[in-house]
């Protein structure tokens, strides 16, 4: 399994495929190869992201059902902890990390899965956390 973080799923669900880039087009087509593998998941608090901000009902309800078929990964309060935990050790190399960004490395931390993001912060934190970032 392949936990996907906001950025992957925003370019596949909320952007028109005519208008994503060449390296987009790679993130979205290798997407929609891992959730027909059934190898895509994520996390609540990315699904939160993914569909906040939609401005029209239907447009929210047709994402929120194309999300139905992906799996959650359980966030227990050891993913919680850890989160916190790599919070502070990116702070003390200098990185202001983002919250749900450590939620997501302590996640795939837990569960062993690597994170496919197009987010540069990733790389950063992955020199200094134990997480694994997918090379497509």
């Amino acid at each position: 399994m392949i936990l996907v973080d906001t950025s992957v799923w925003s370019i596949a669900l909320r952007r028109r495929r005519a208008d994503l880039n060449p390296e987009e087009r790679i993130f979205a087509f290798a997407l929609r190869d891992l959730v027909i593998a059934g190898e895509a998941v994520m996390i609540g608090p990315v699904r939160q992201e993914v569909l906040s901000g939609i401005s029209s009902h239907a447009s929210f309800r047709i994402v929120q059902q194309q999300l139905t078929s992906i799996s959650n990964l359980p966030l227990d309060i050891a993913v919680w902890e850890r989160a916190a935990d790599f919070f502070n050790t990116c702070r003390a190399q200098g990185i202001a990390p983002d919250a749900i960004d450590m939620t997501i490395c302590a996640a795939a931390h837990q569960h062993a899965t690597p994170i496919l993001t197009t987010d540069p912060d990733f790389r950063r934190y992955a020199k200094h956390l134990p997480i694994t970032l997918h090379q497509i």
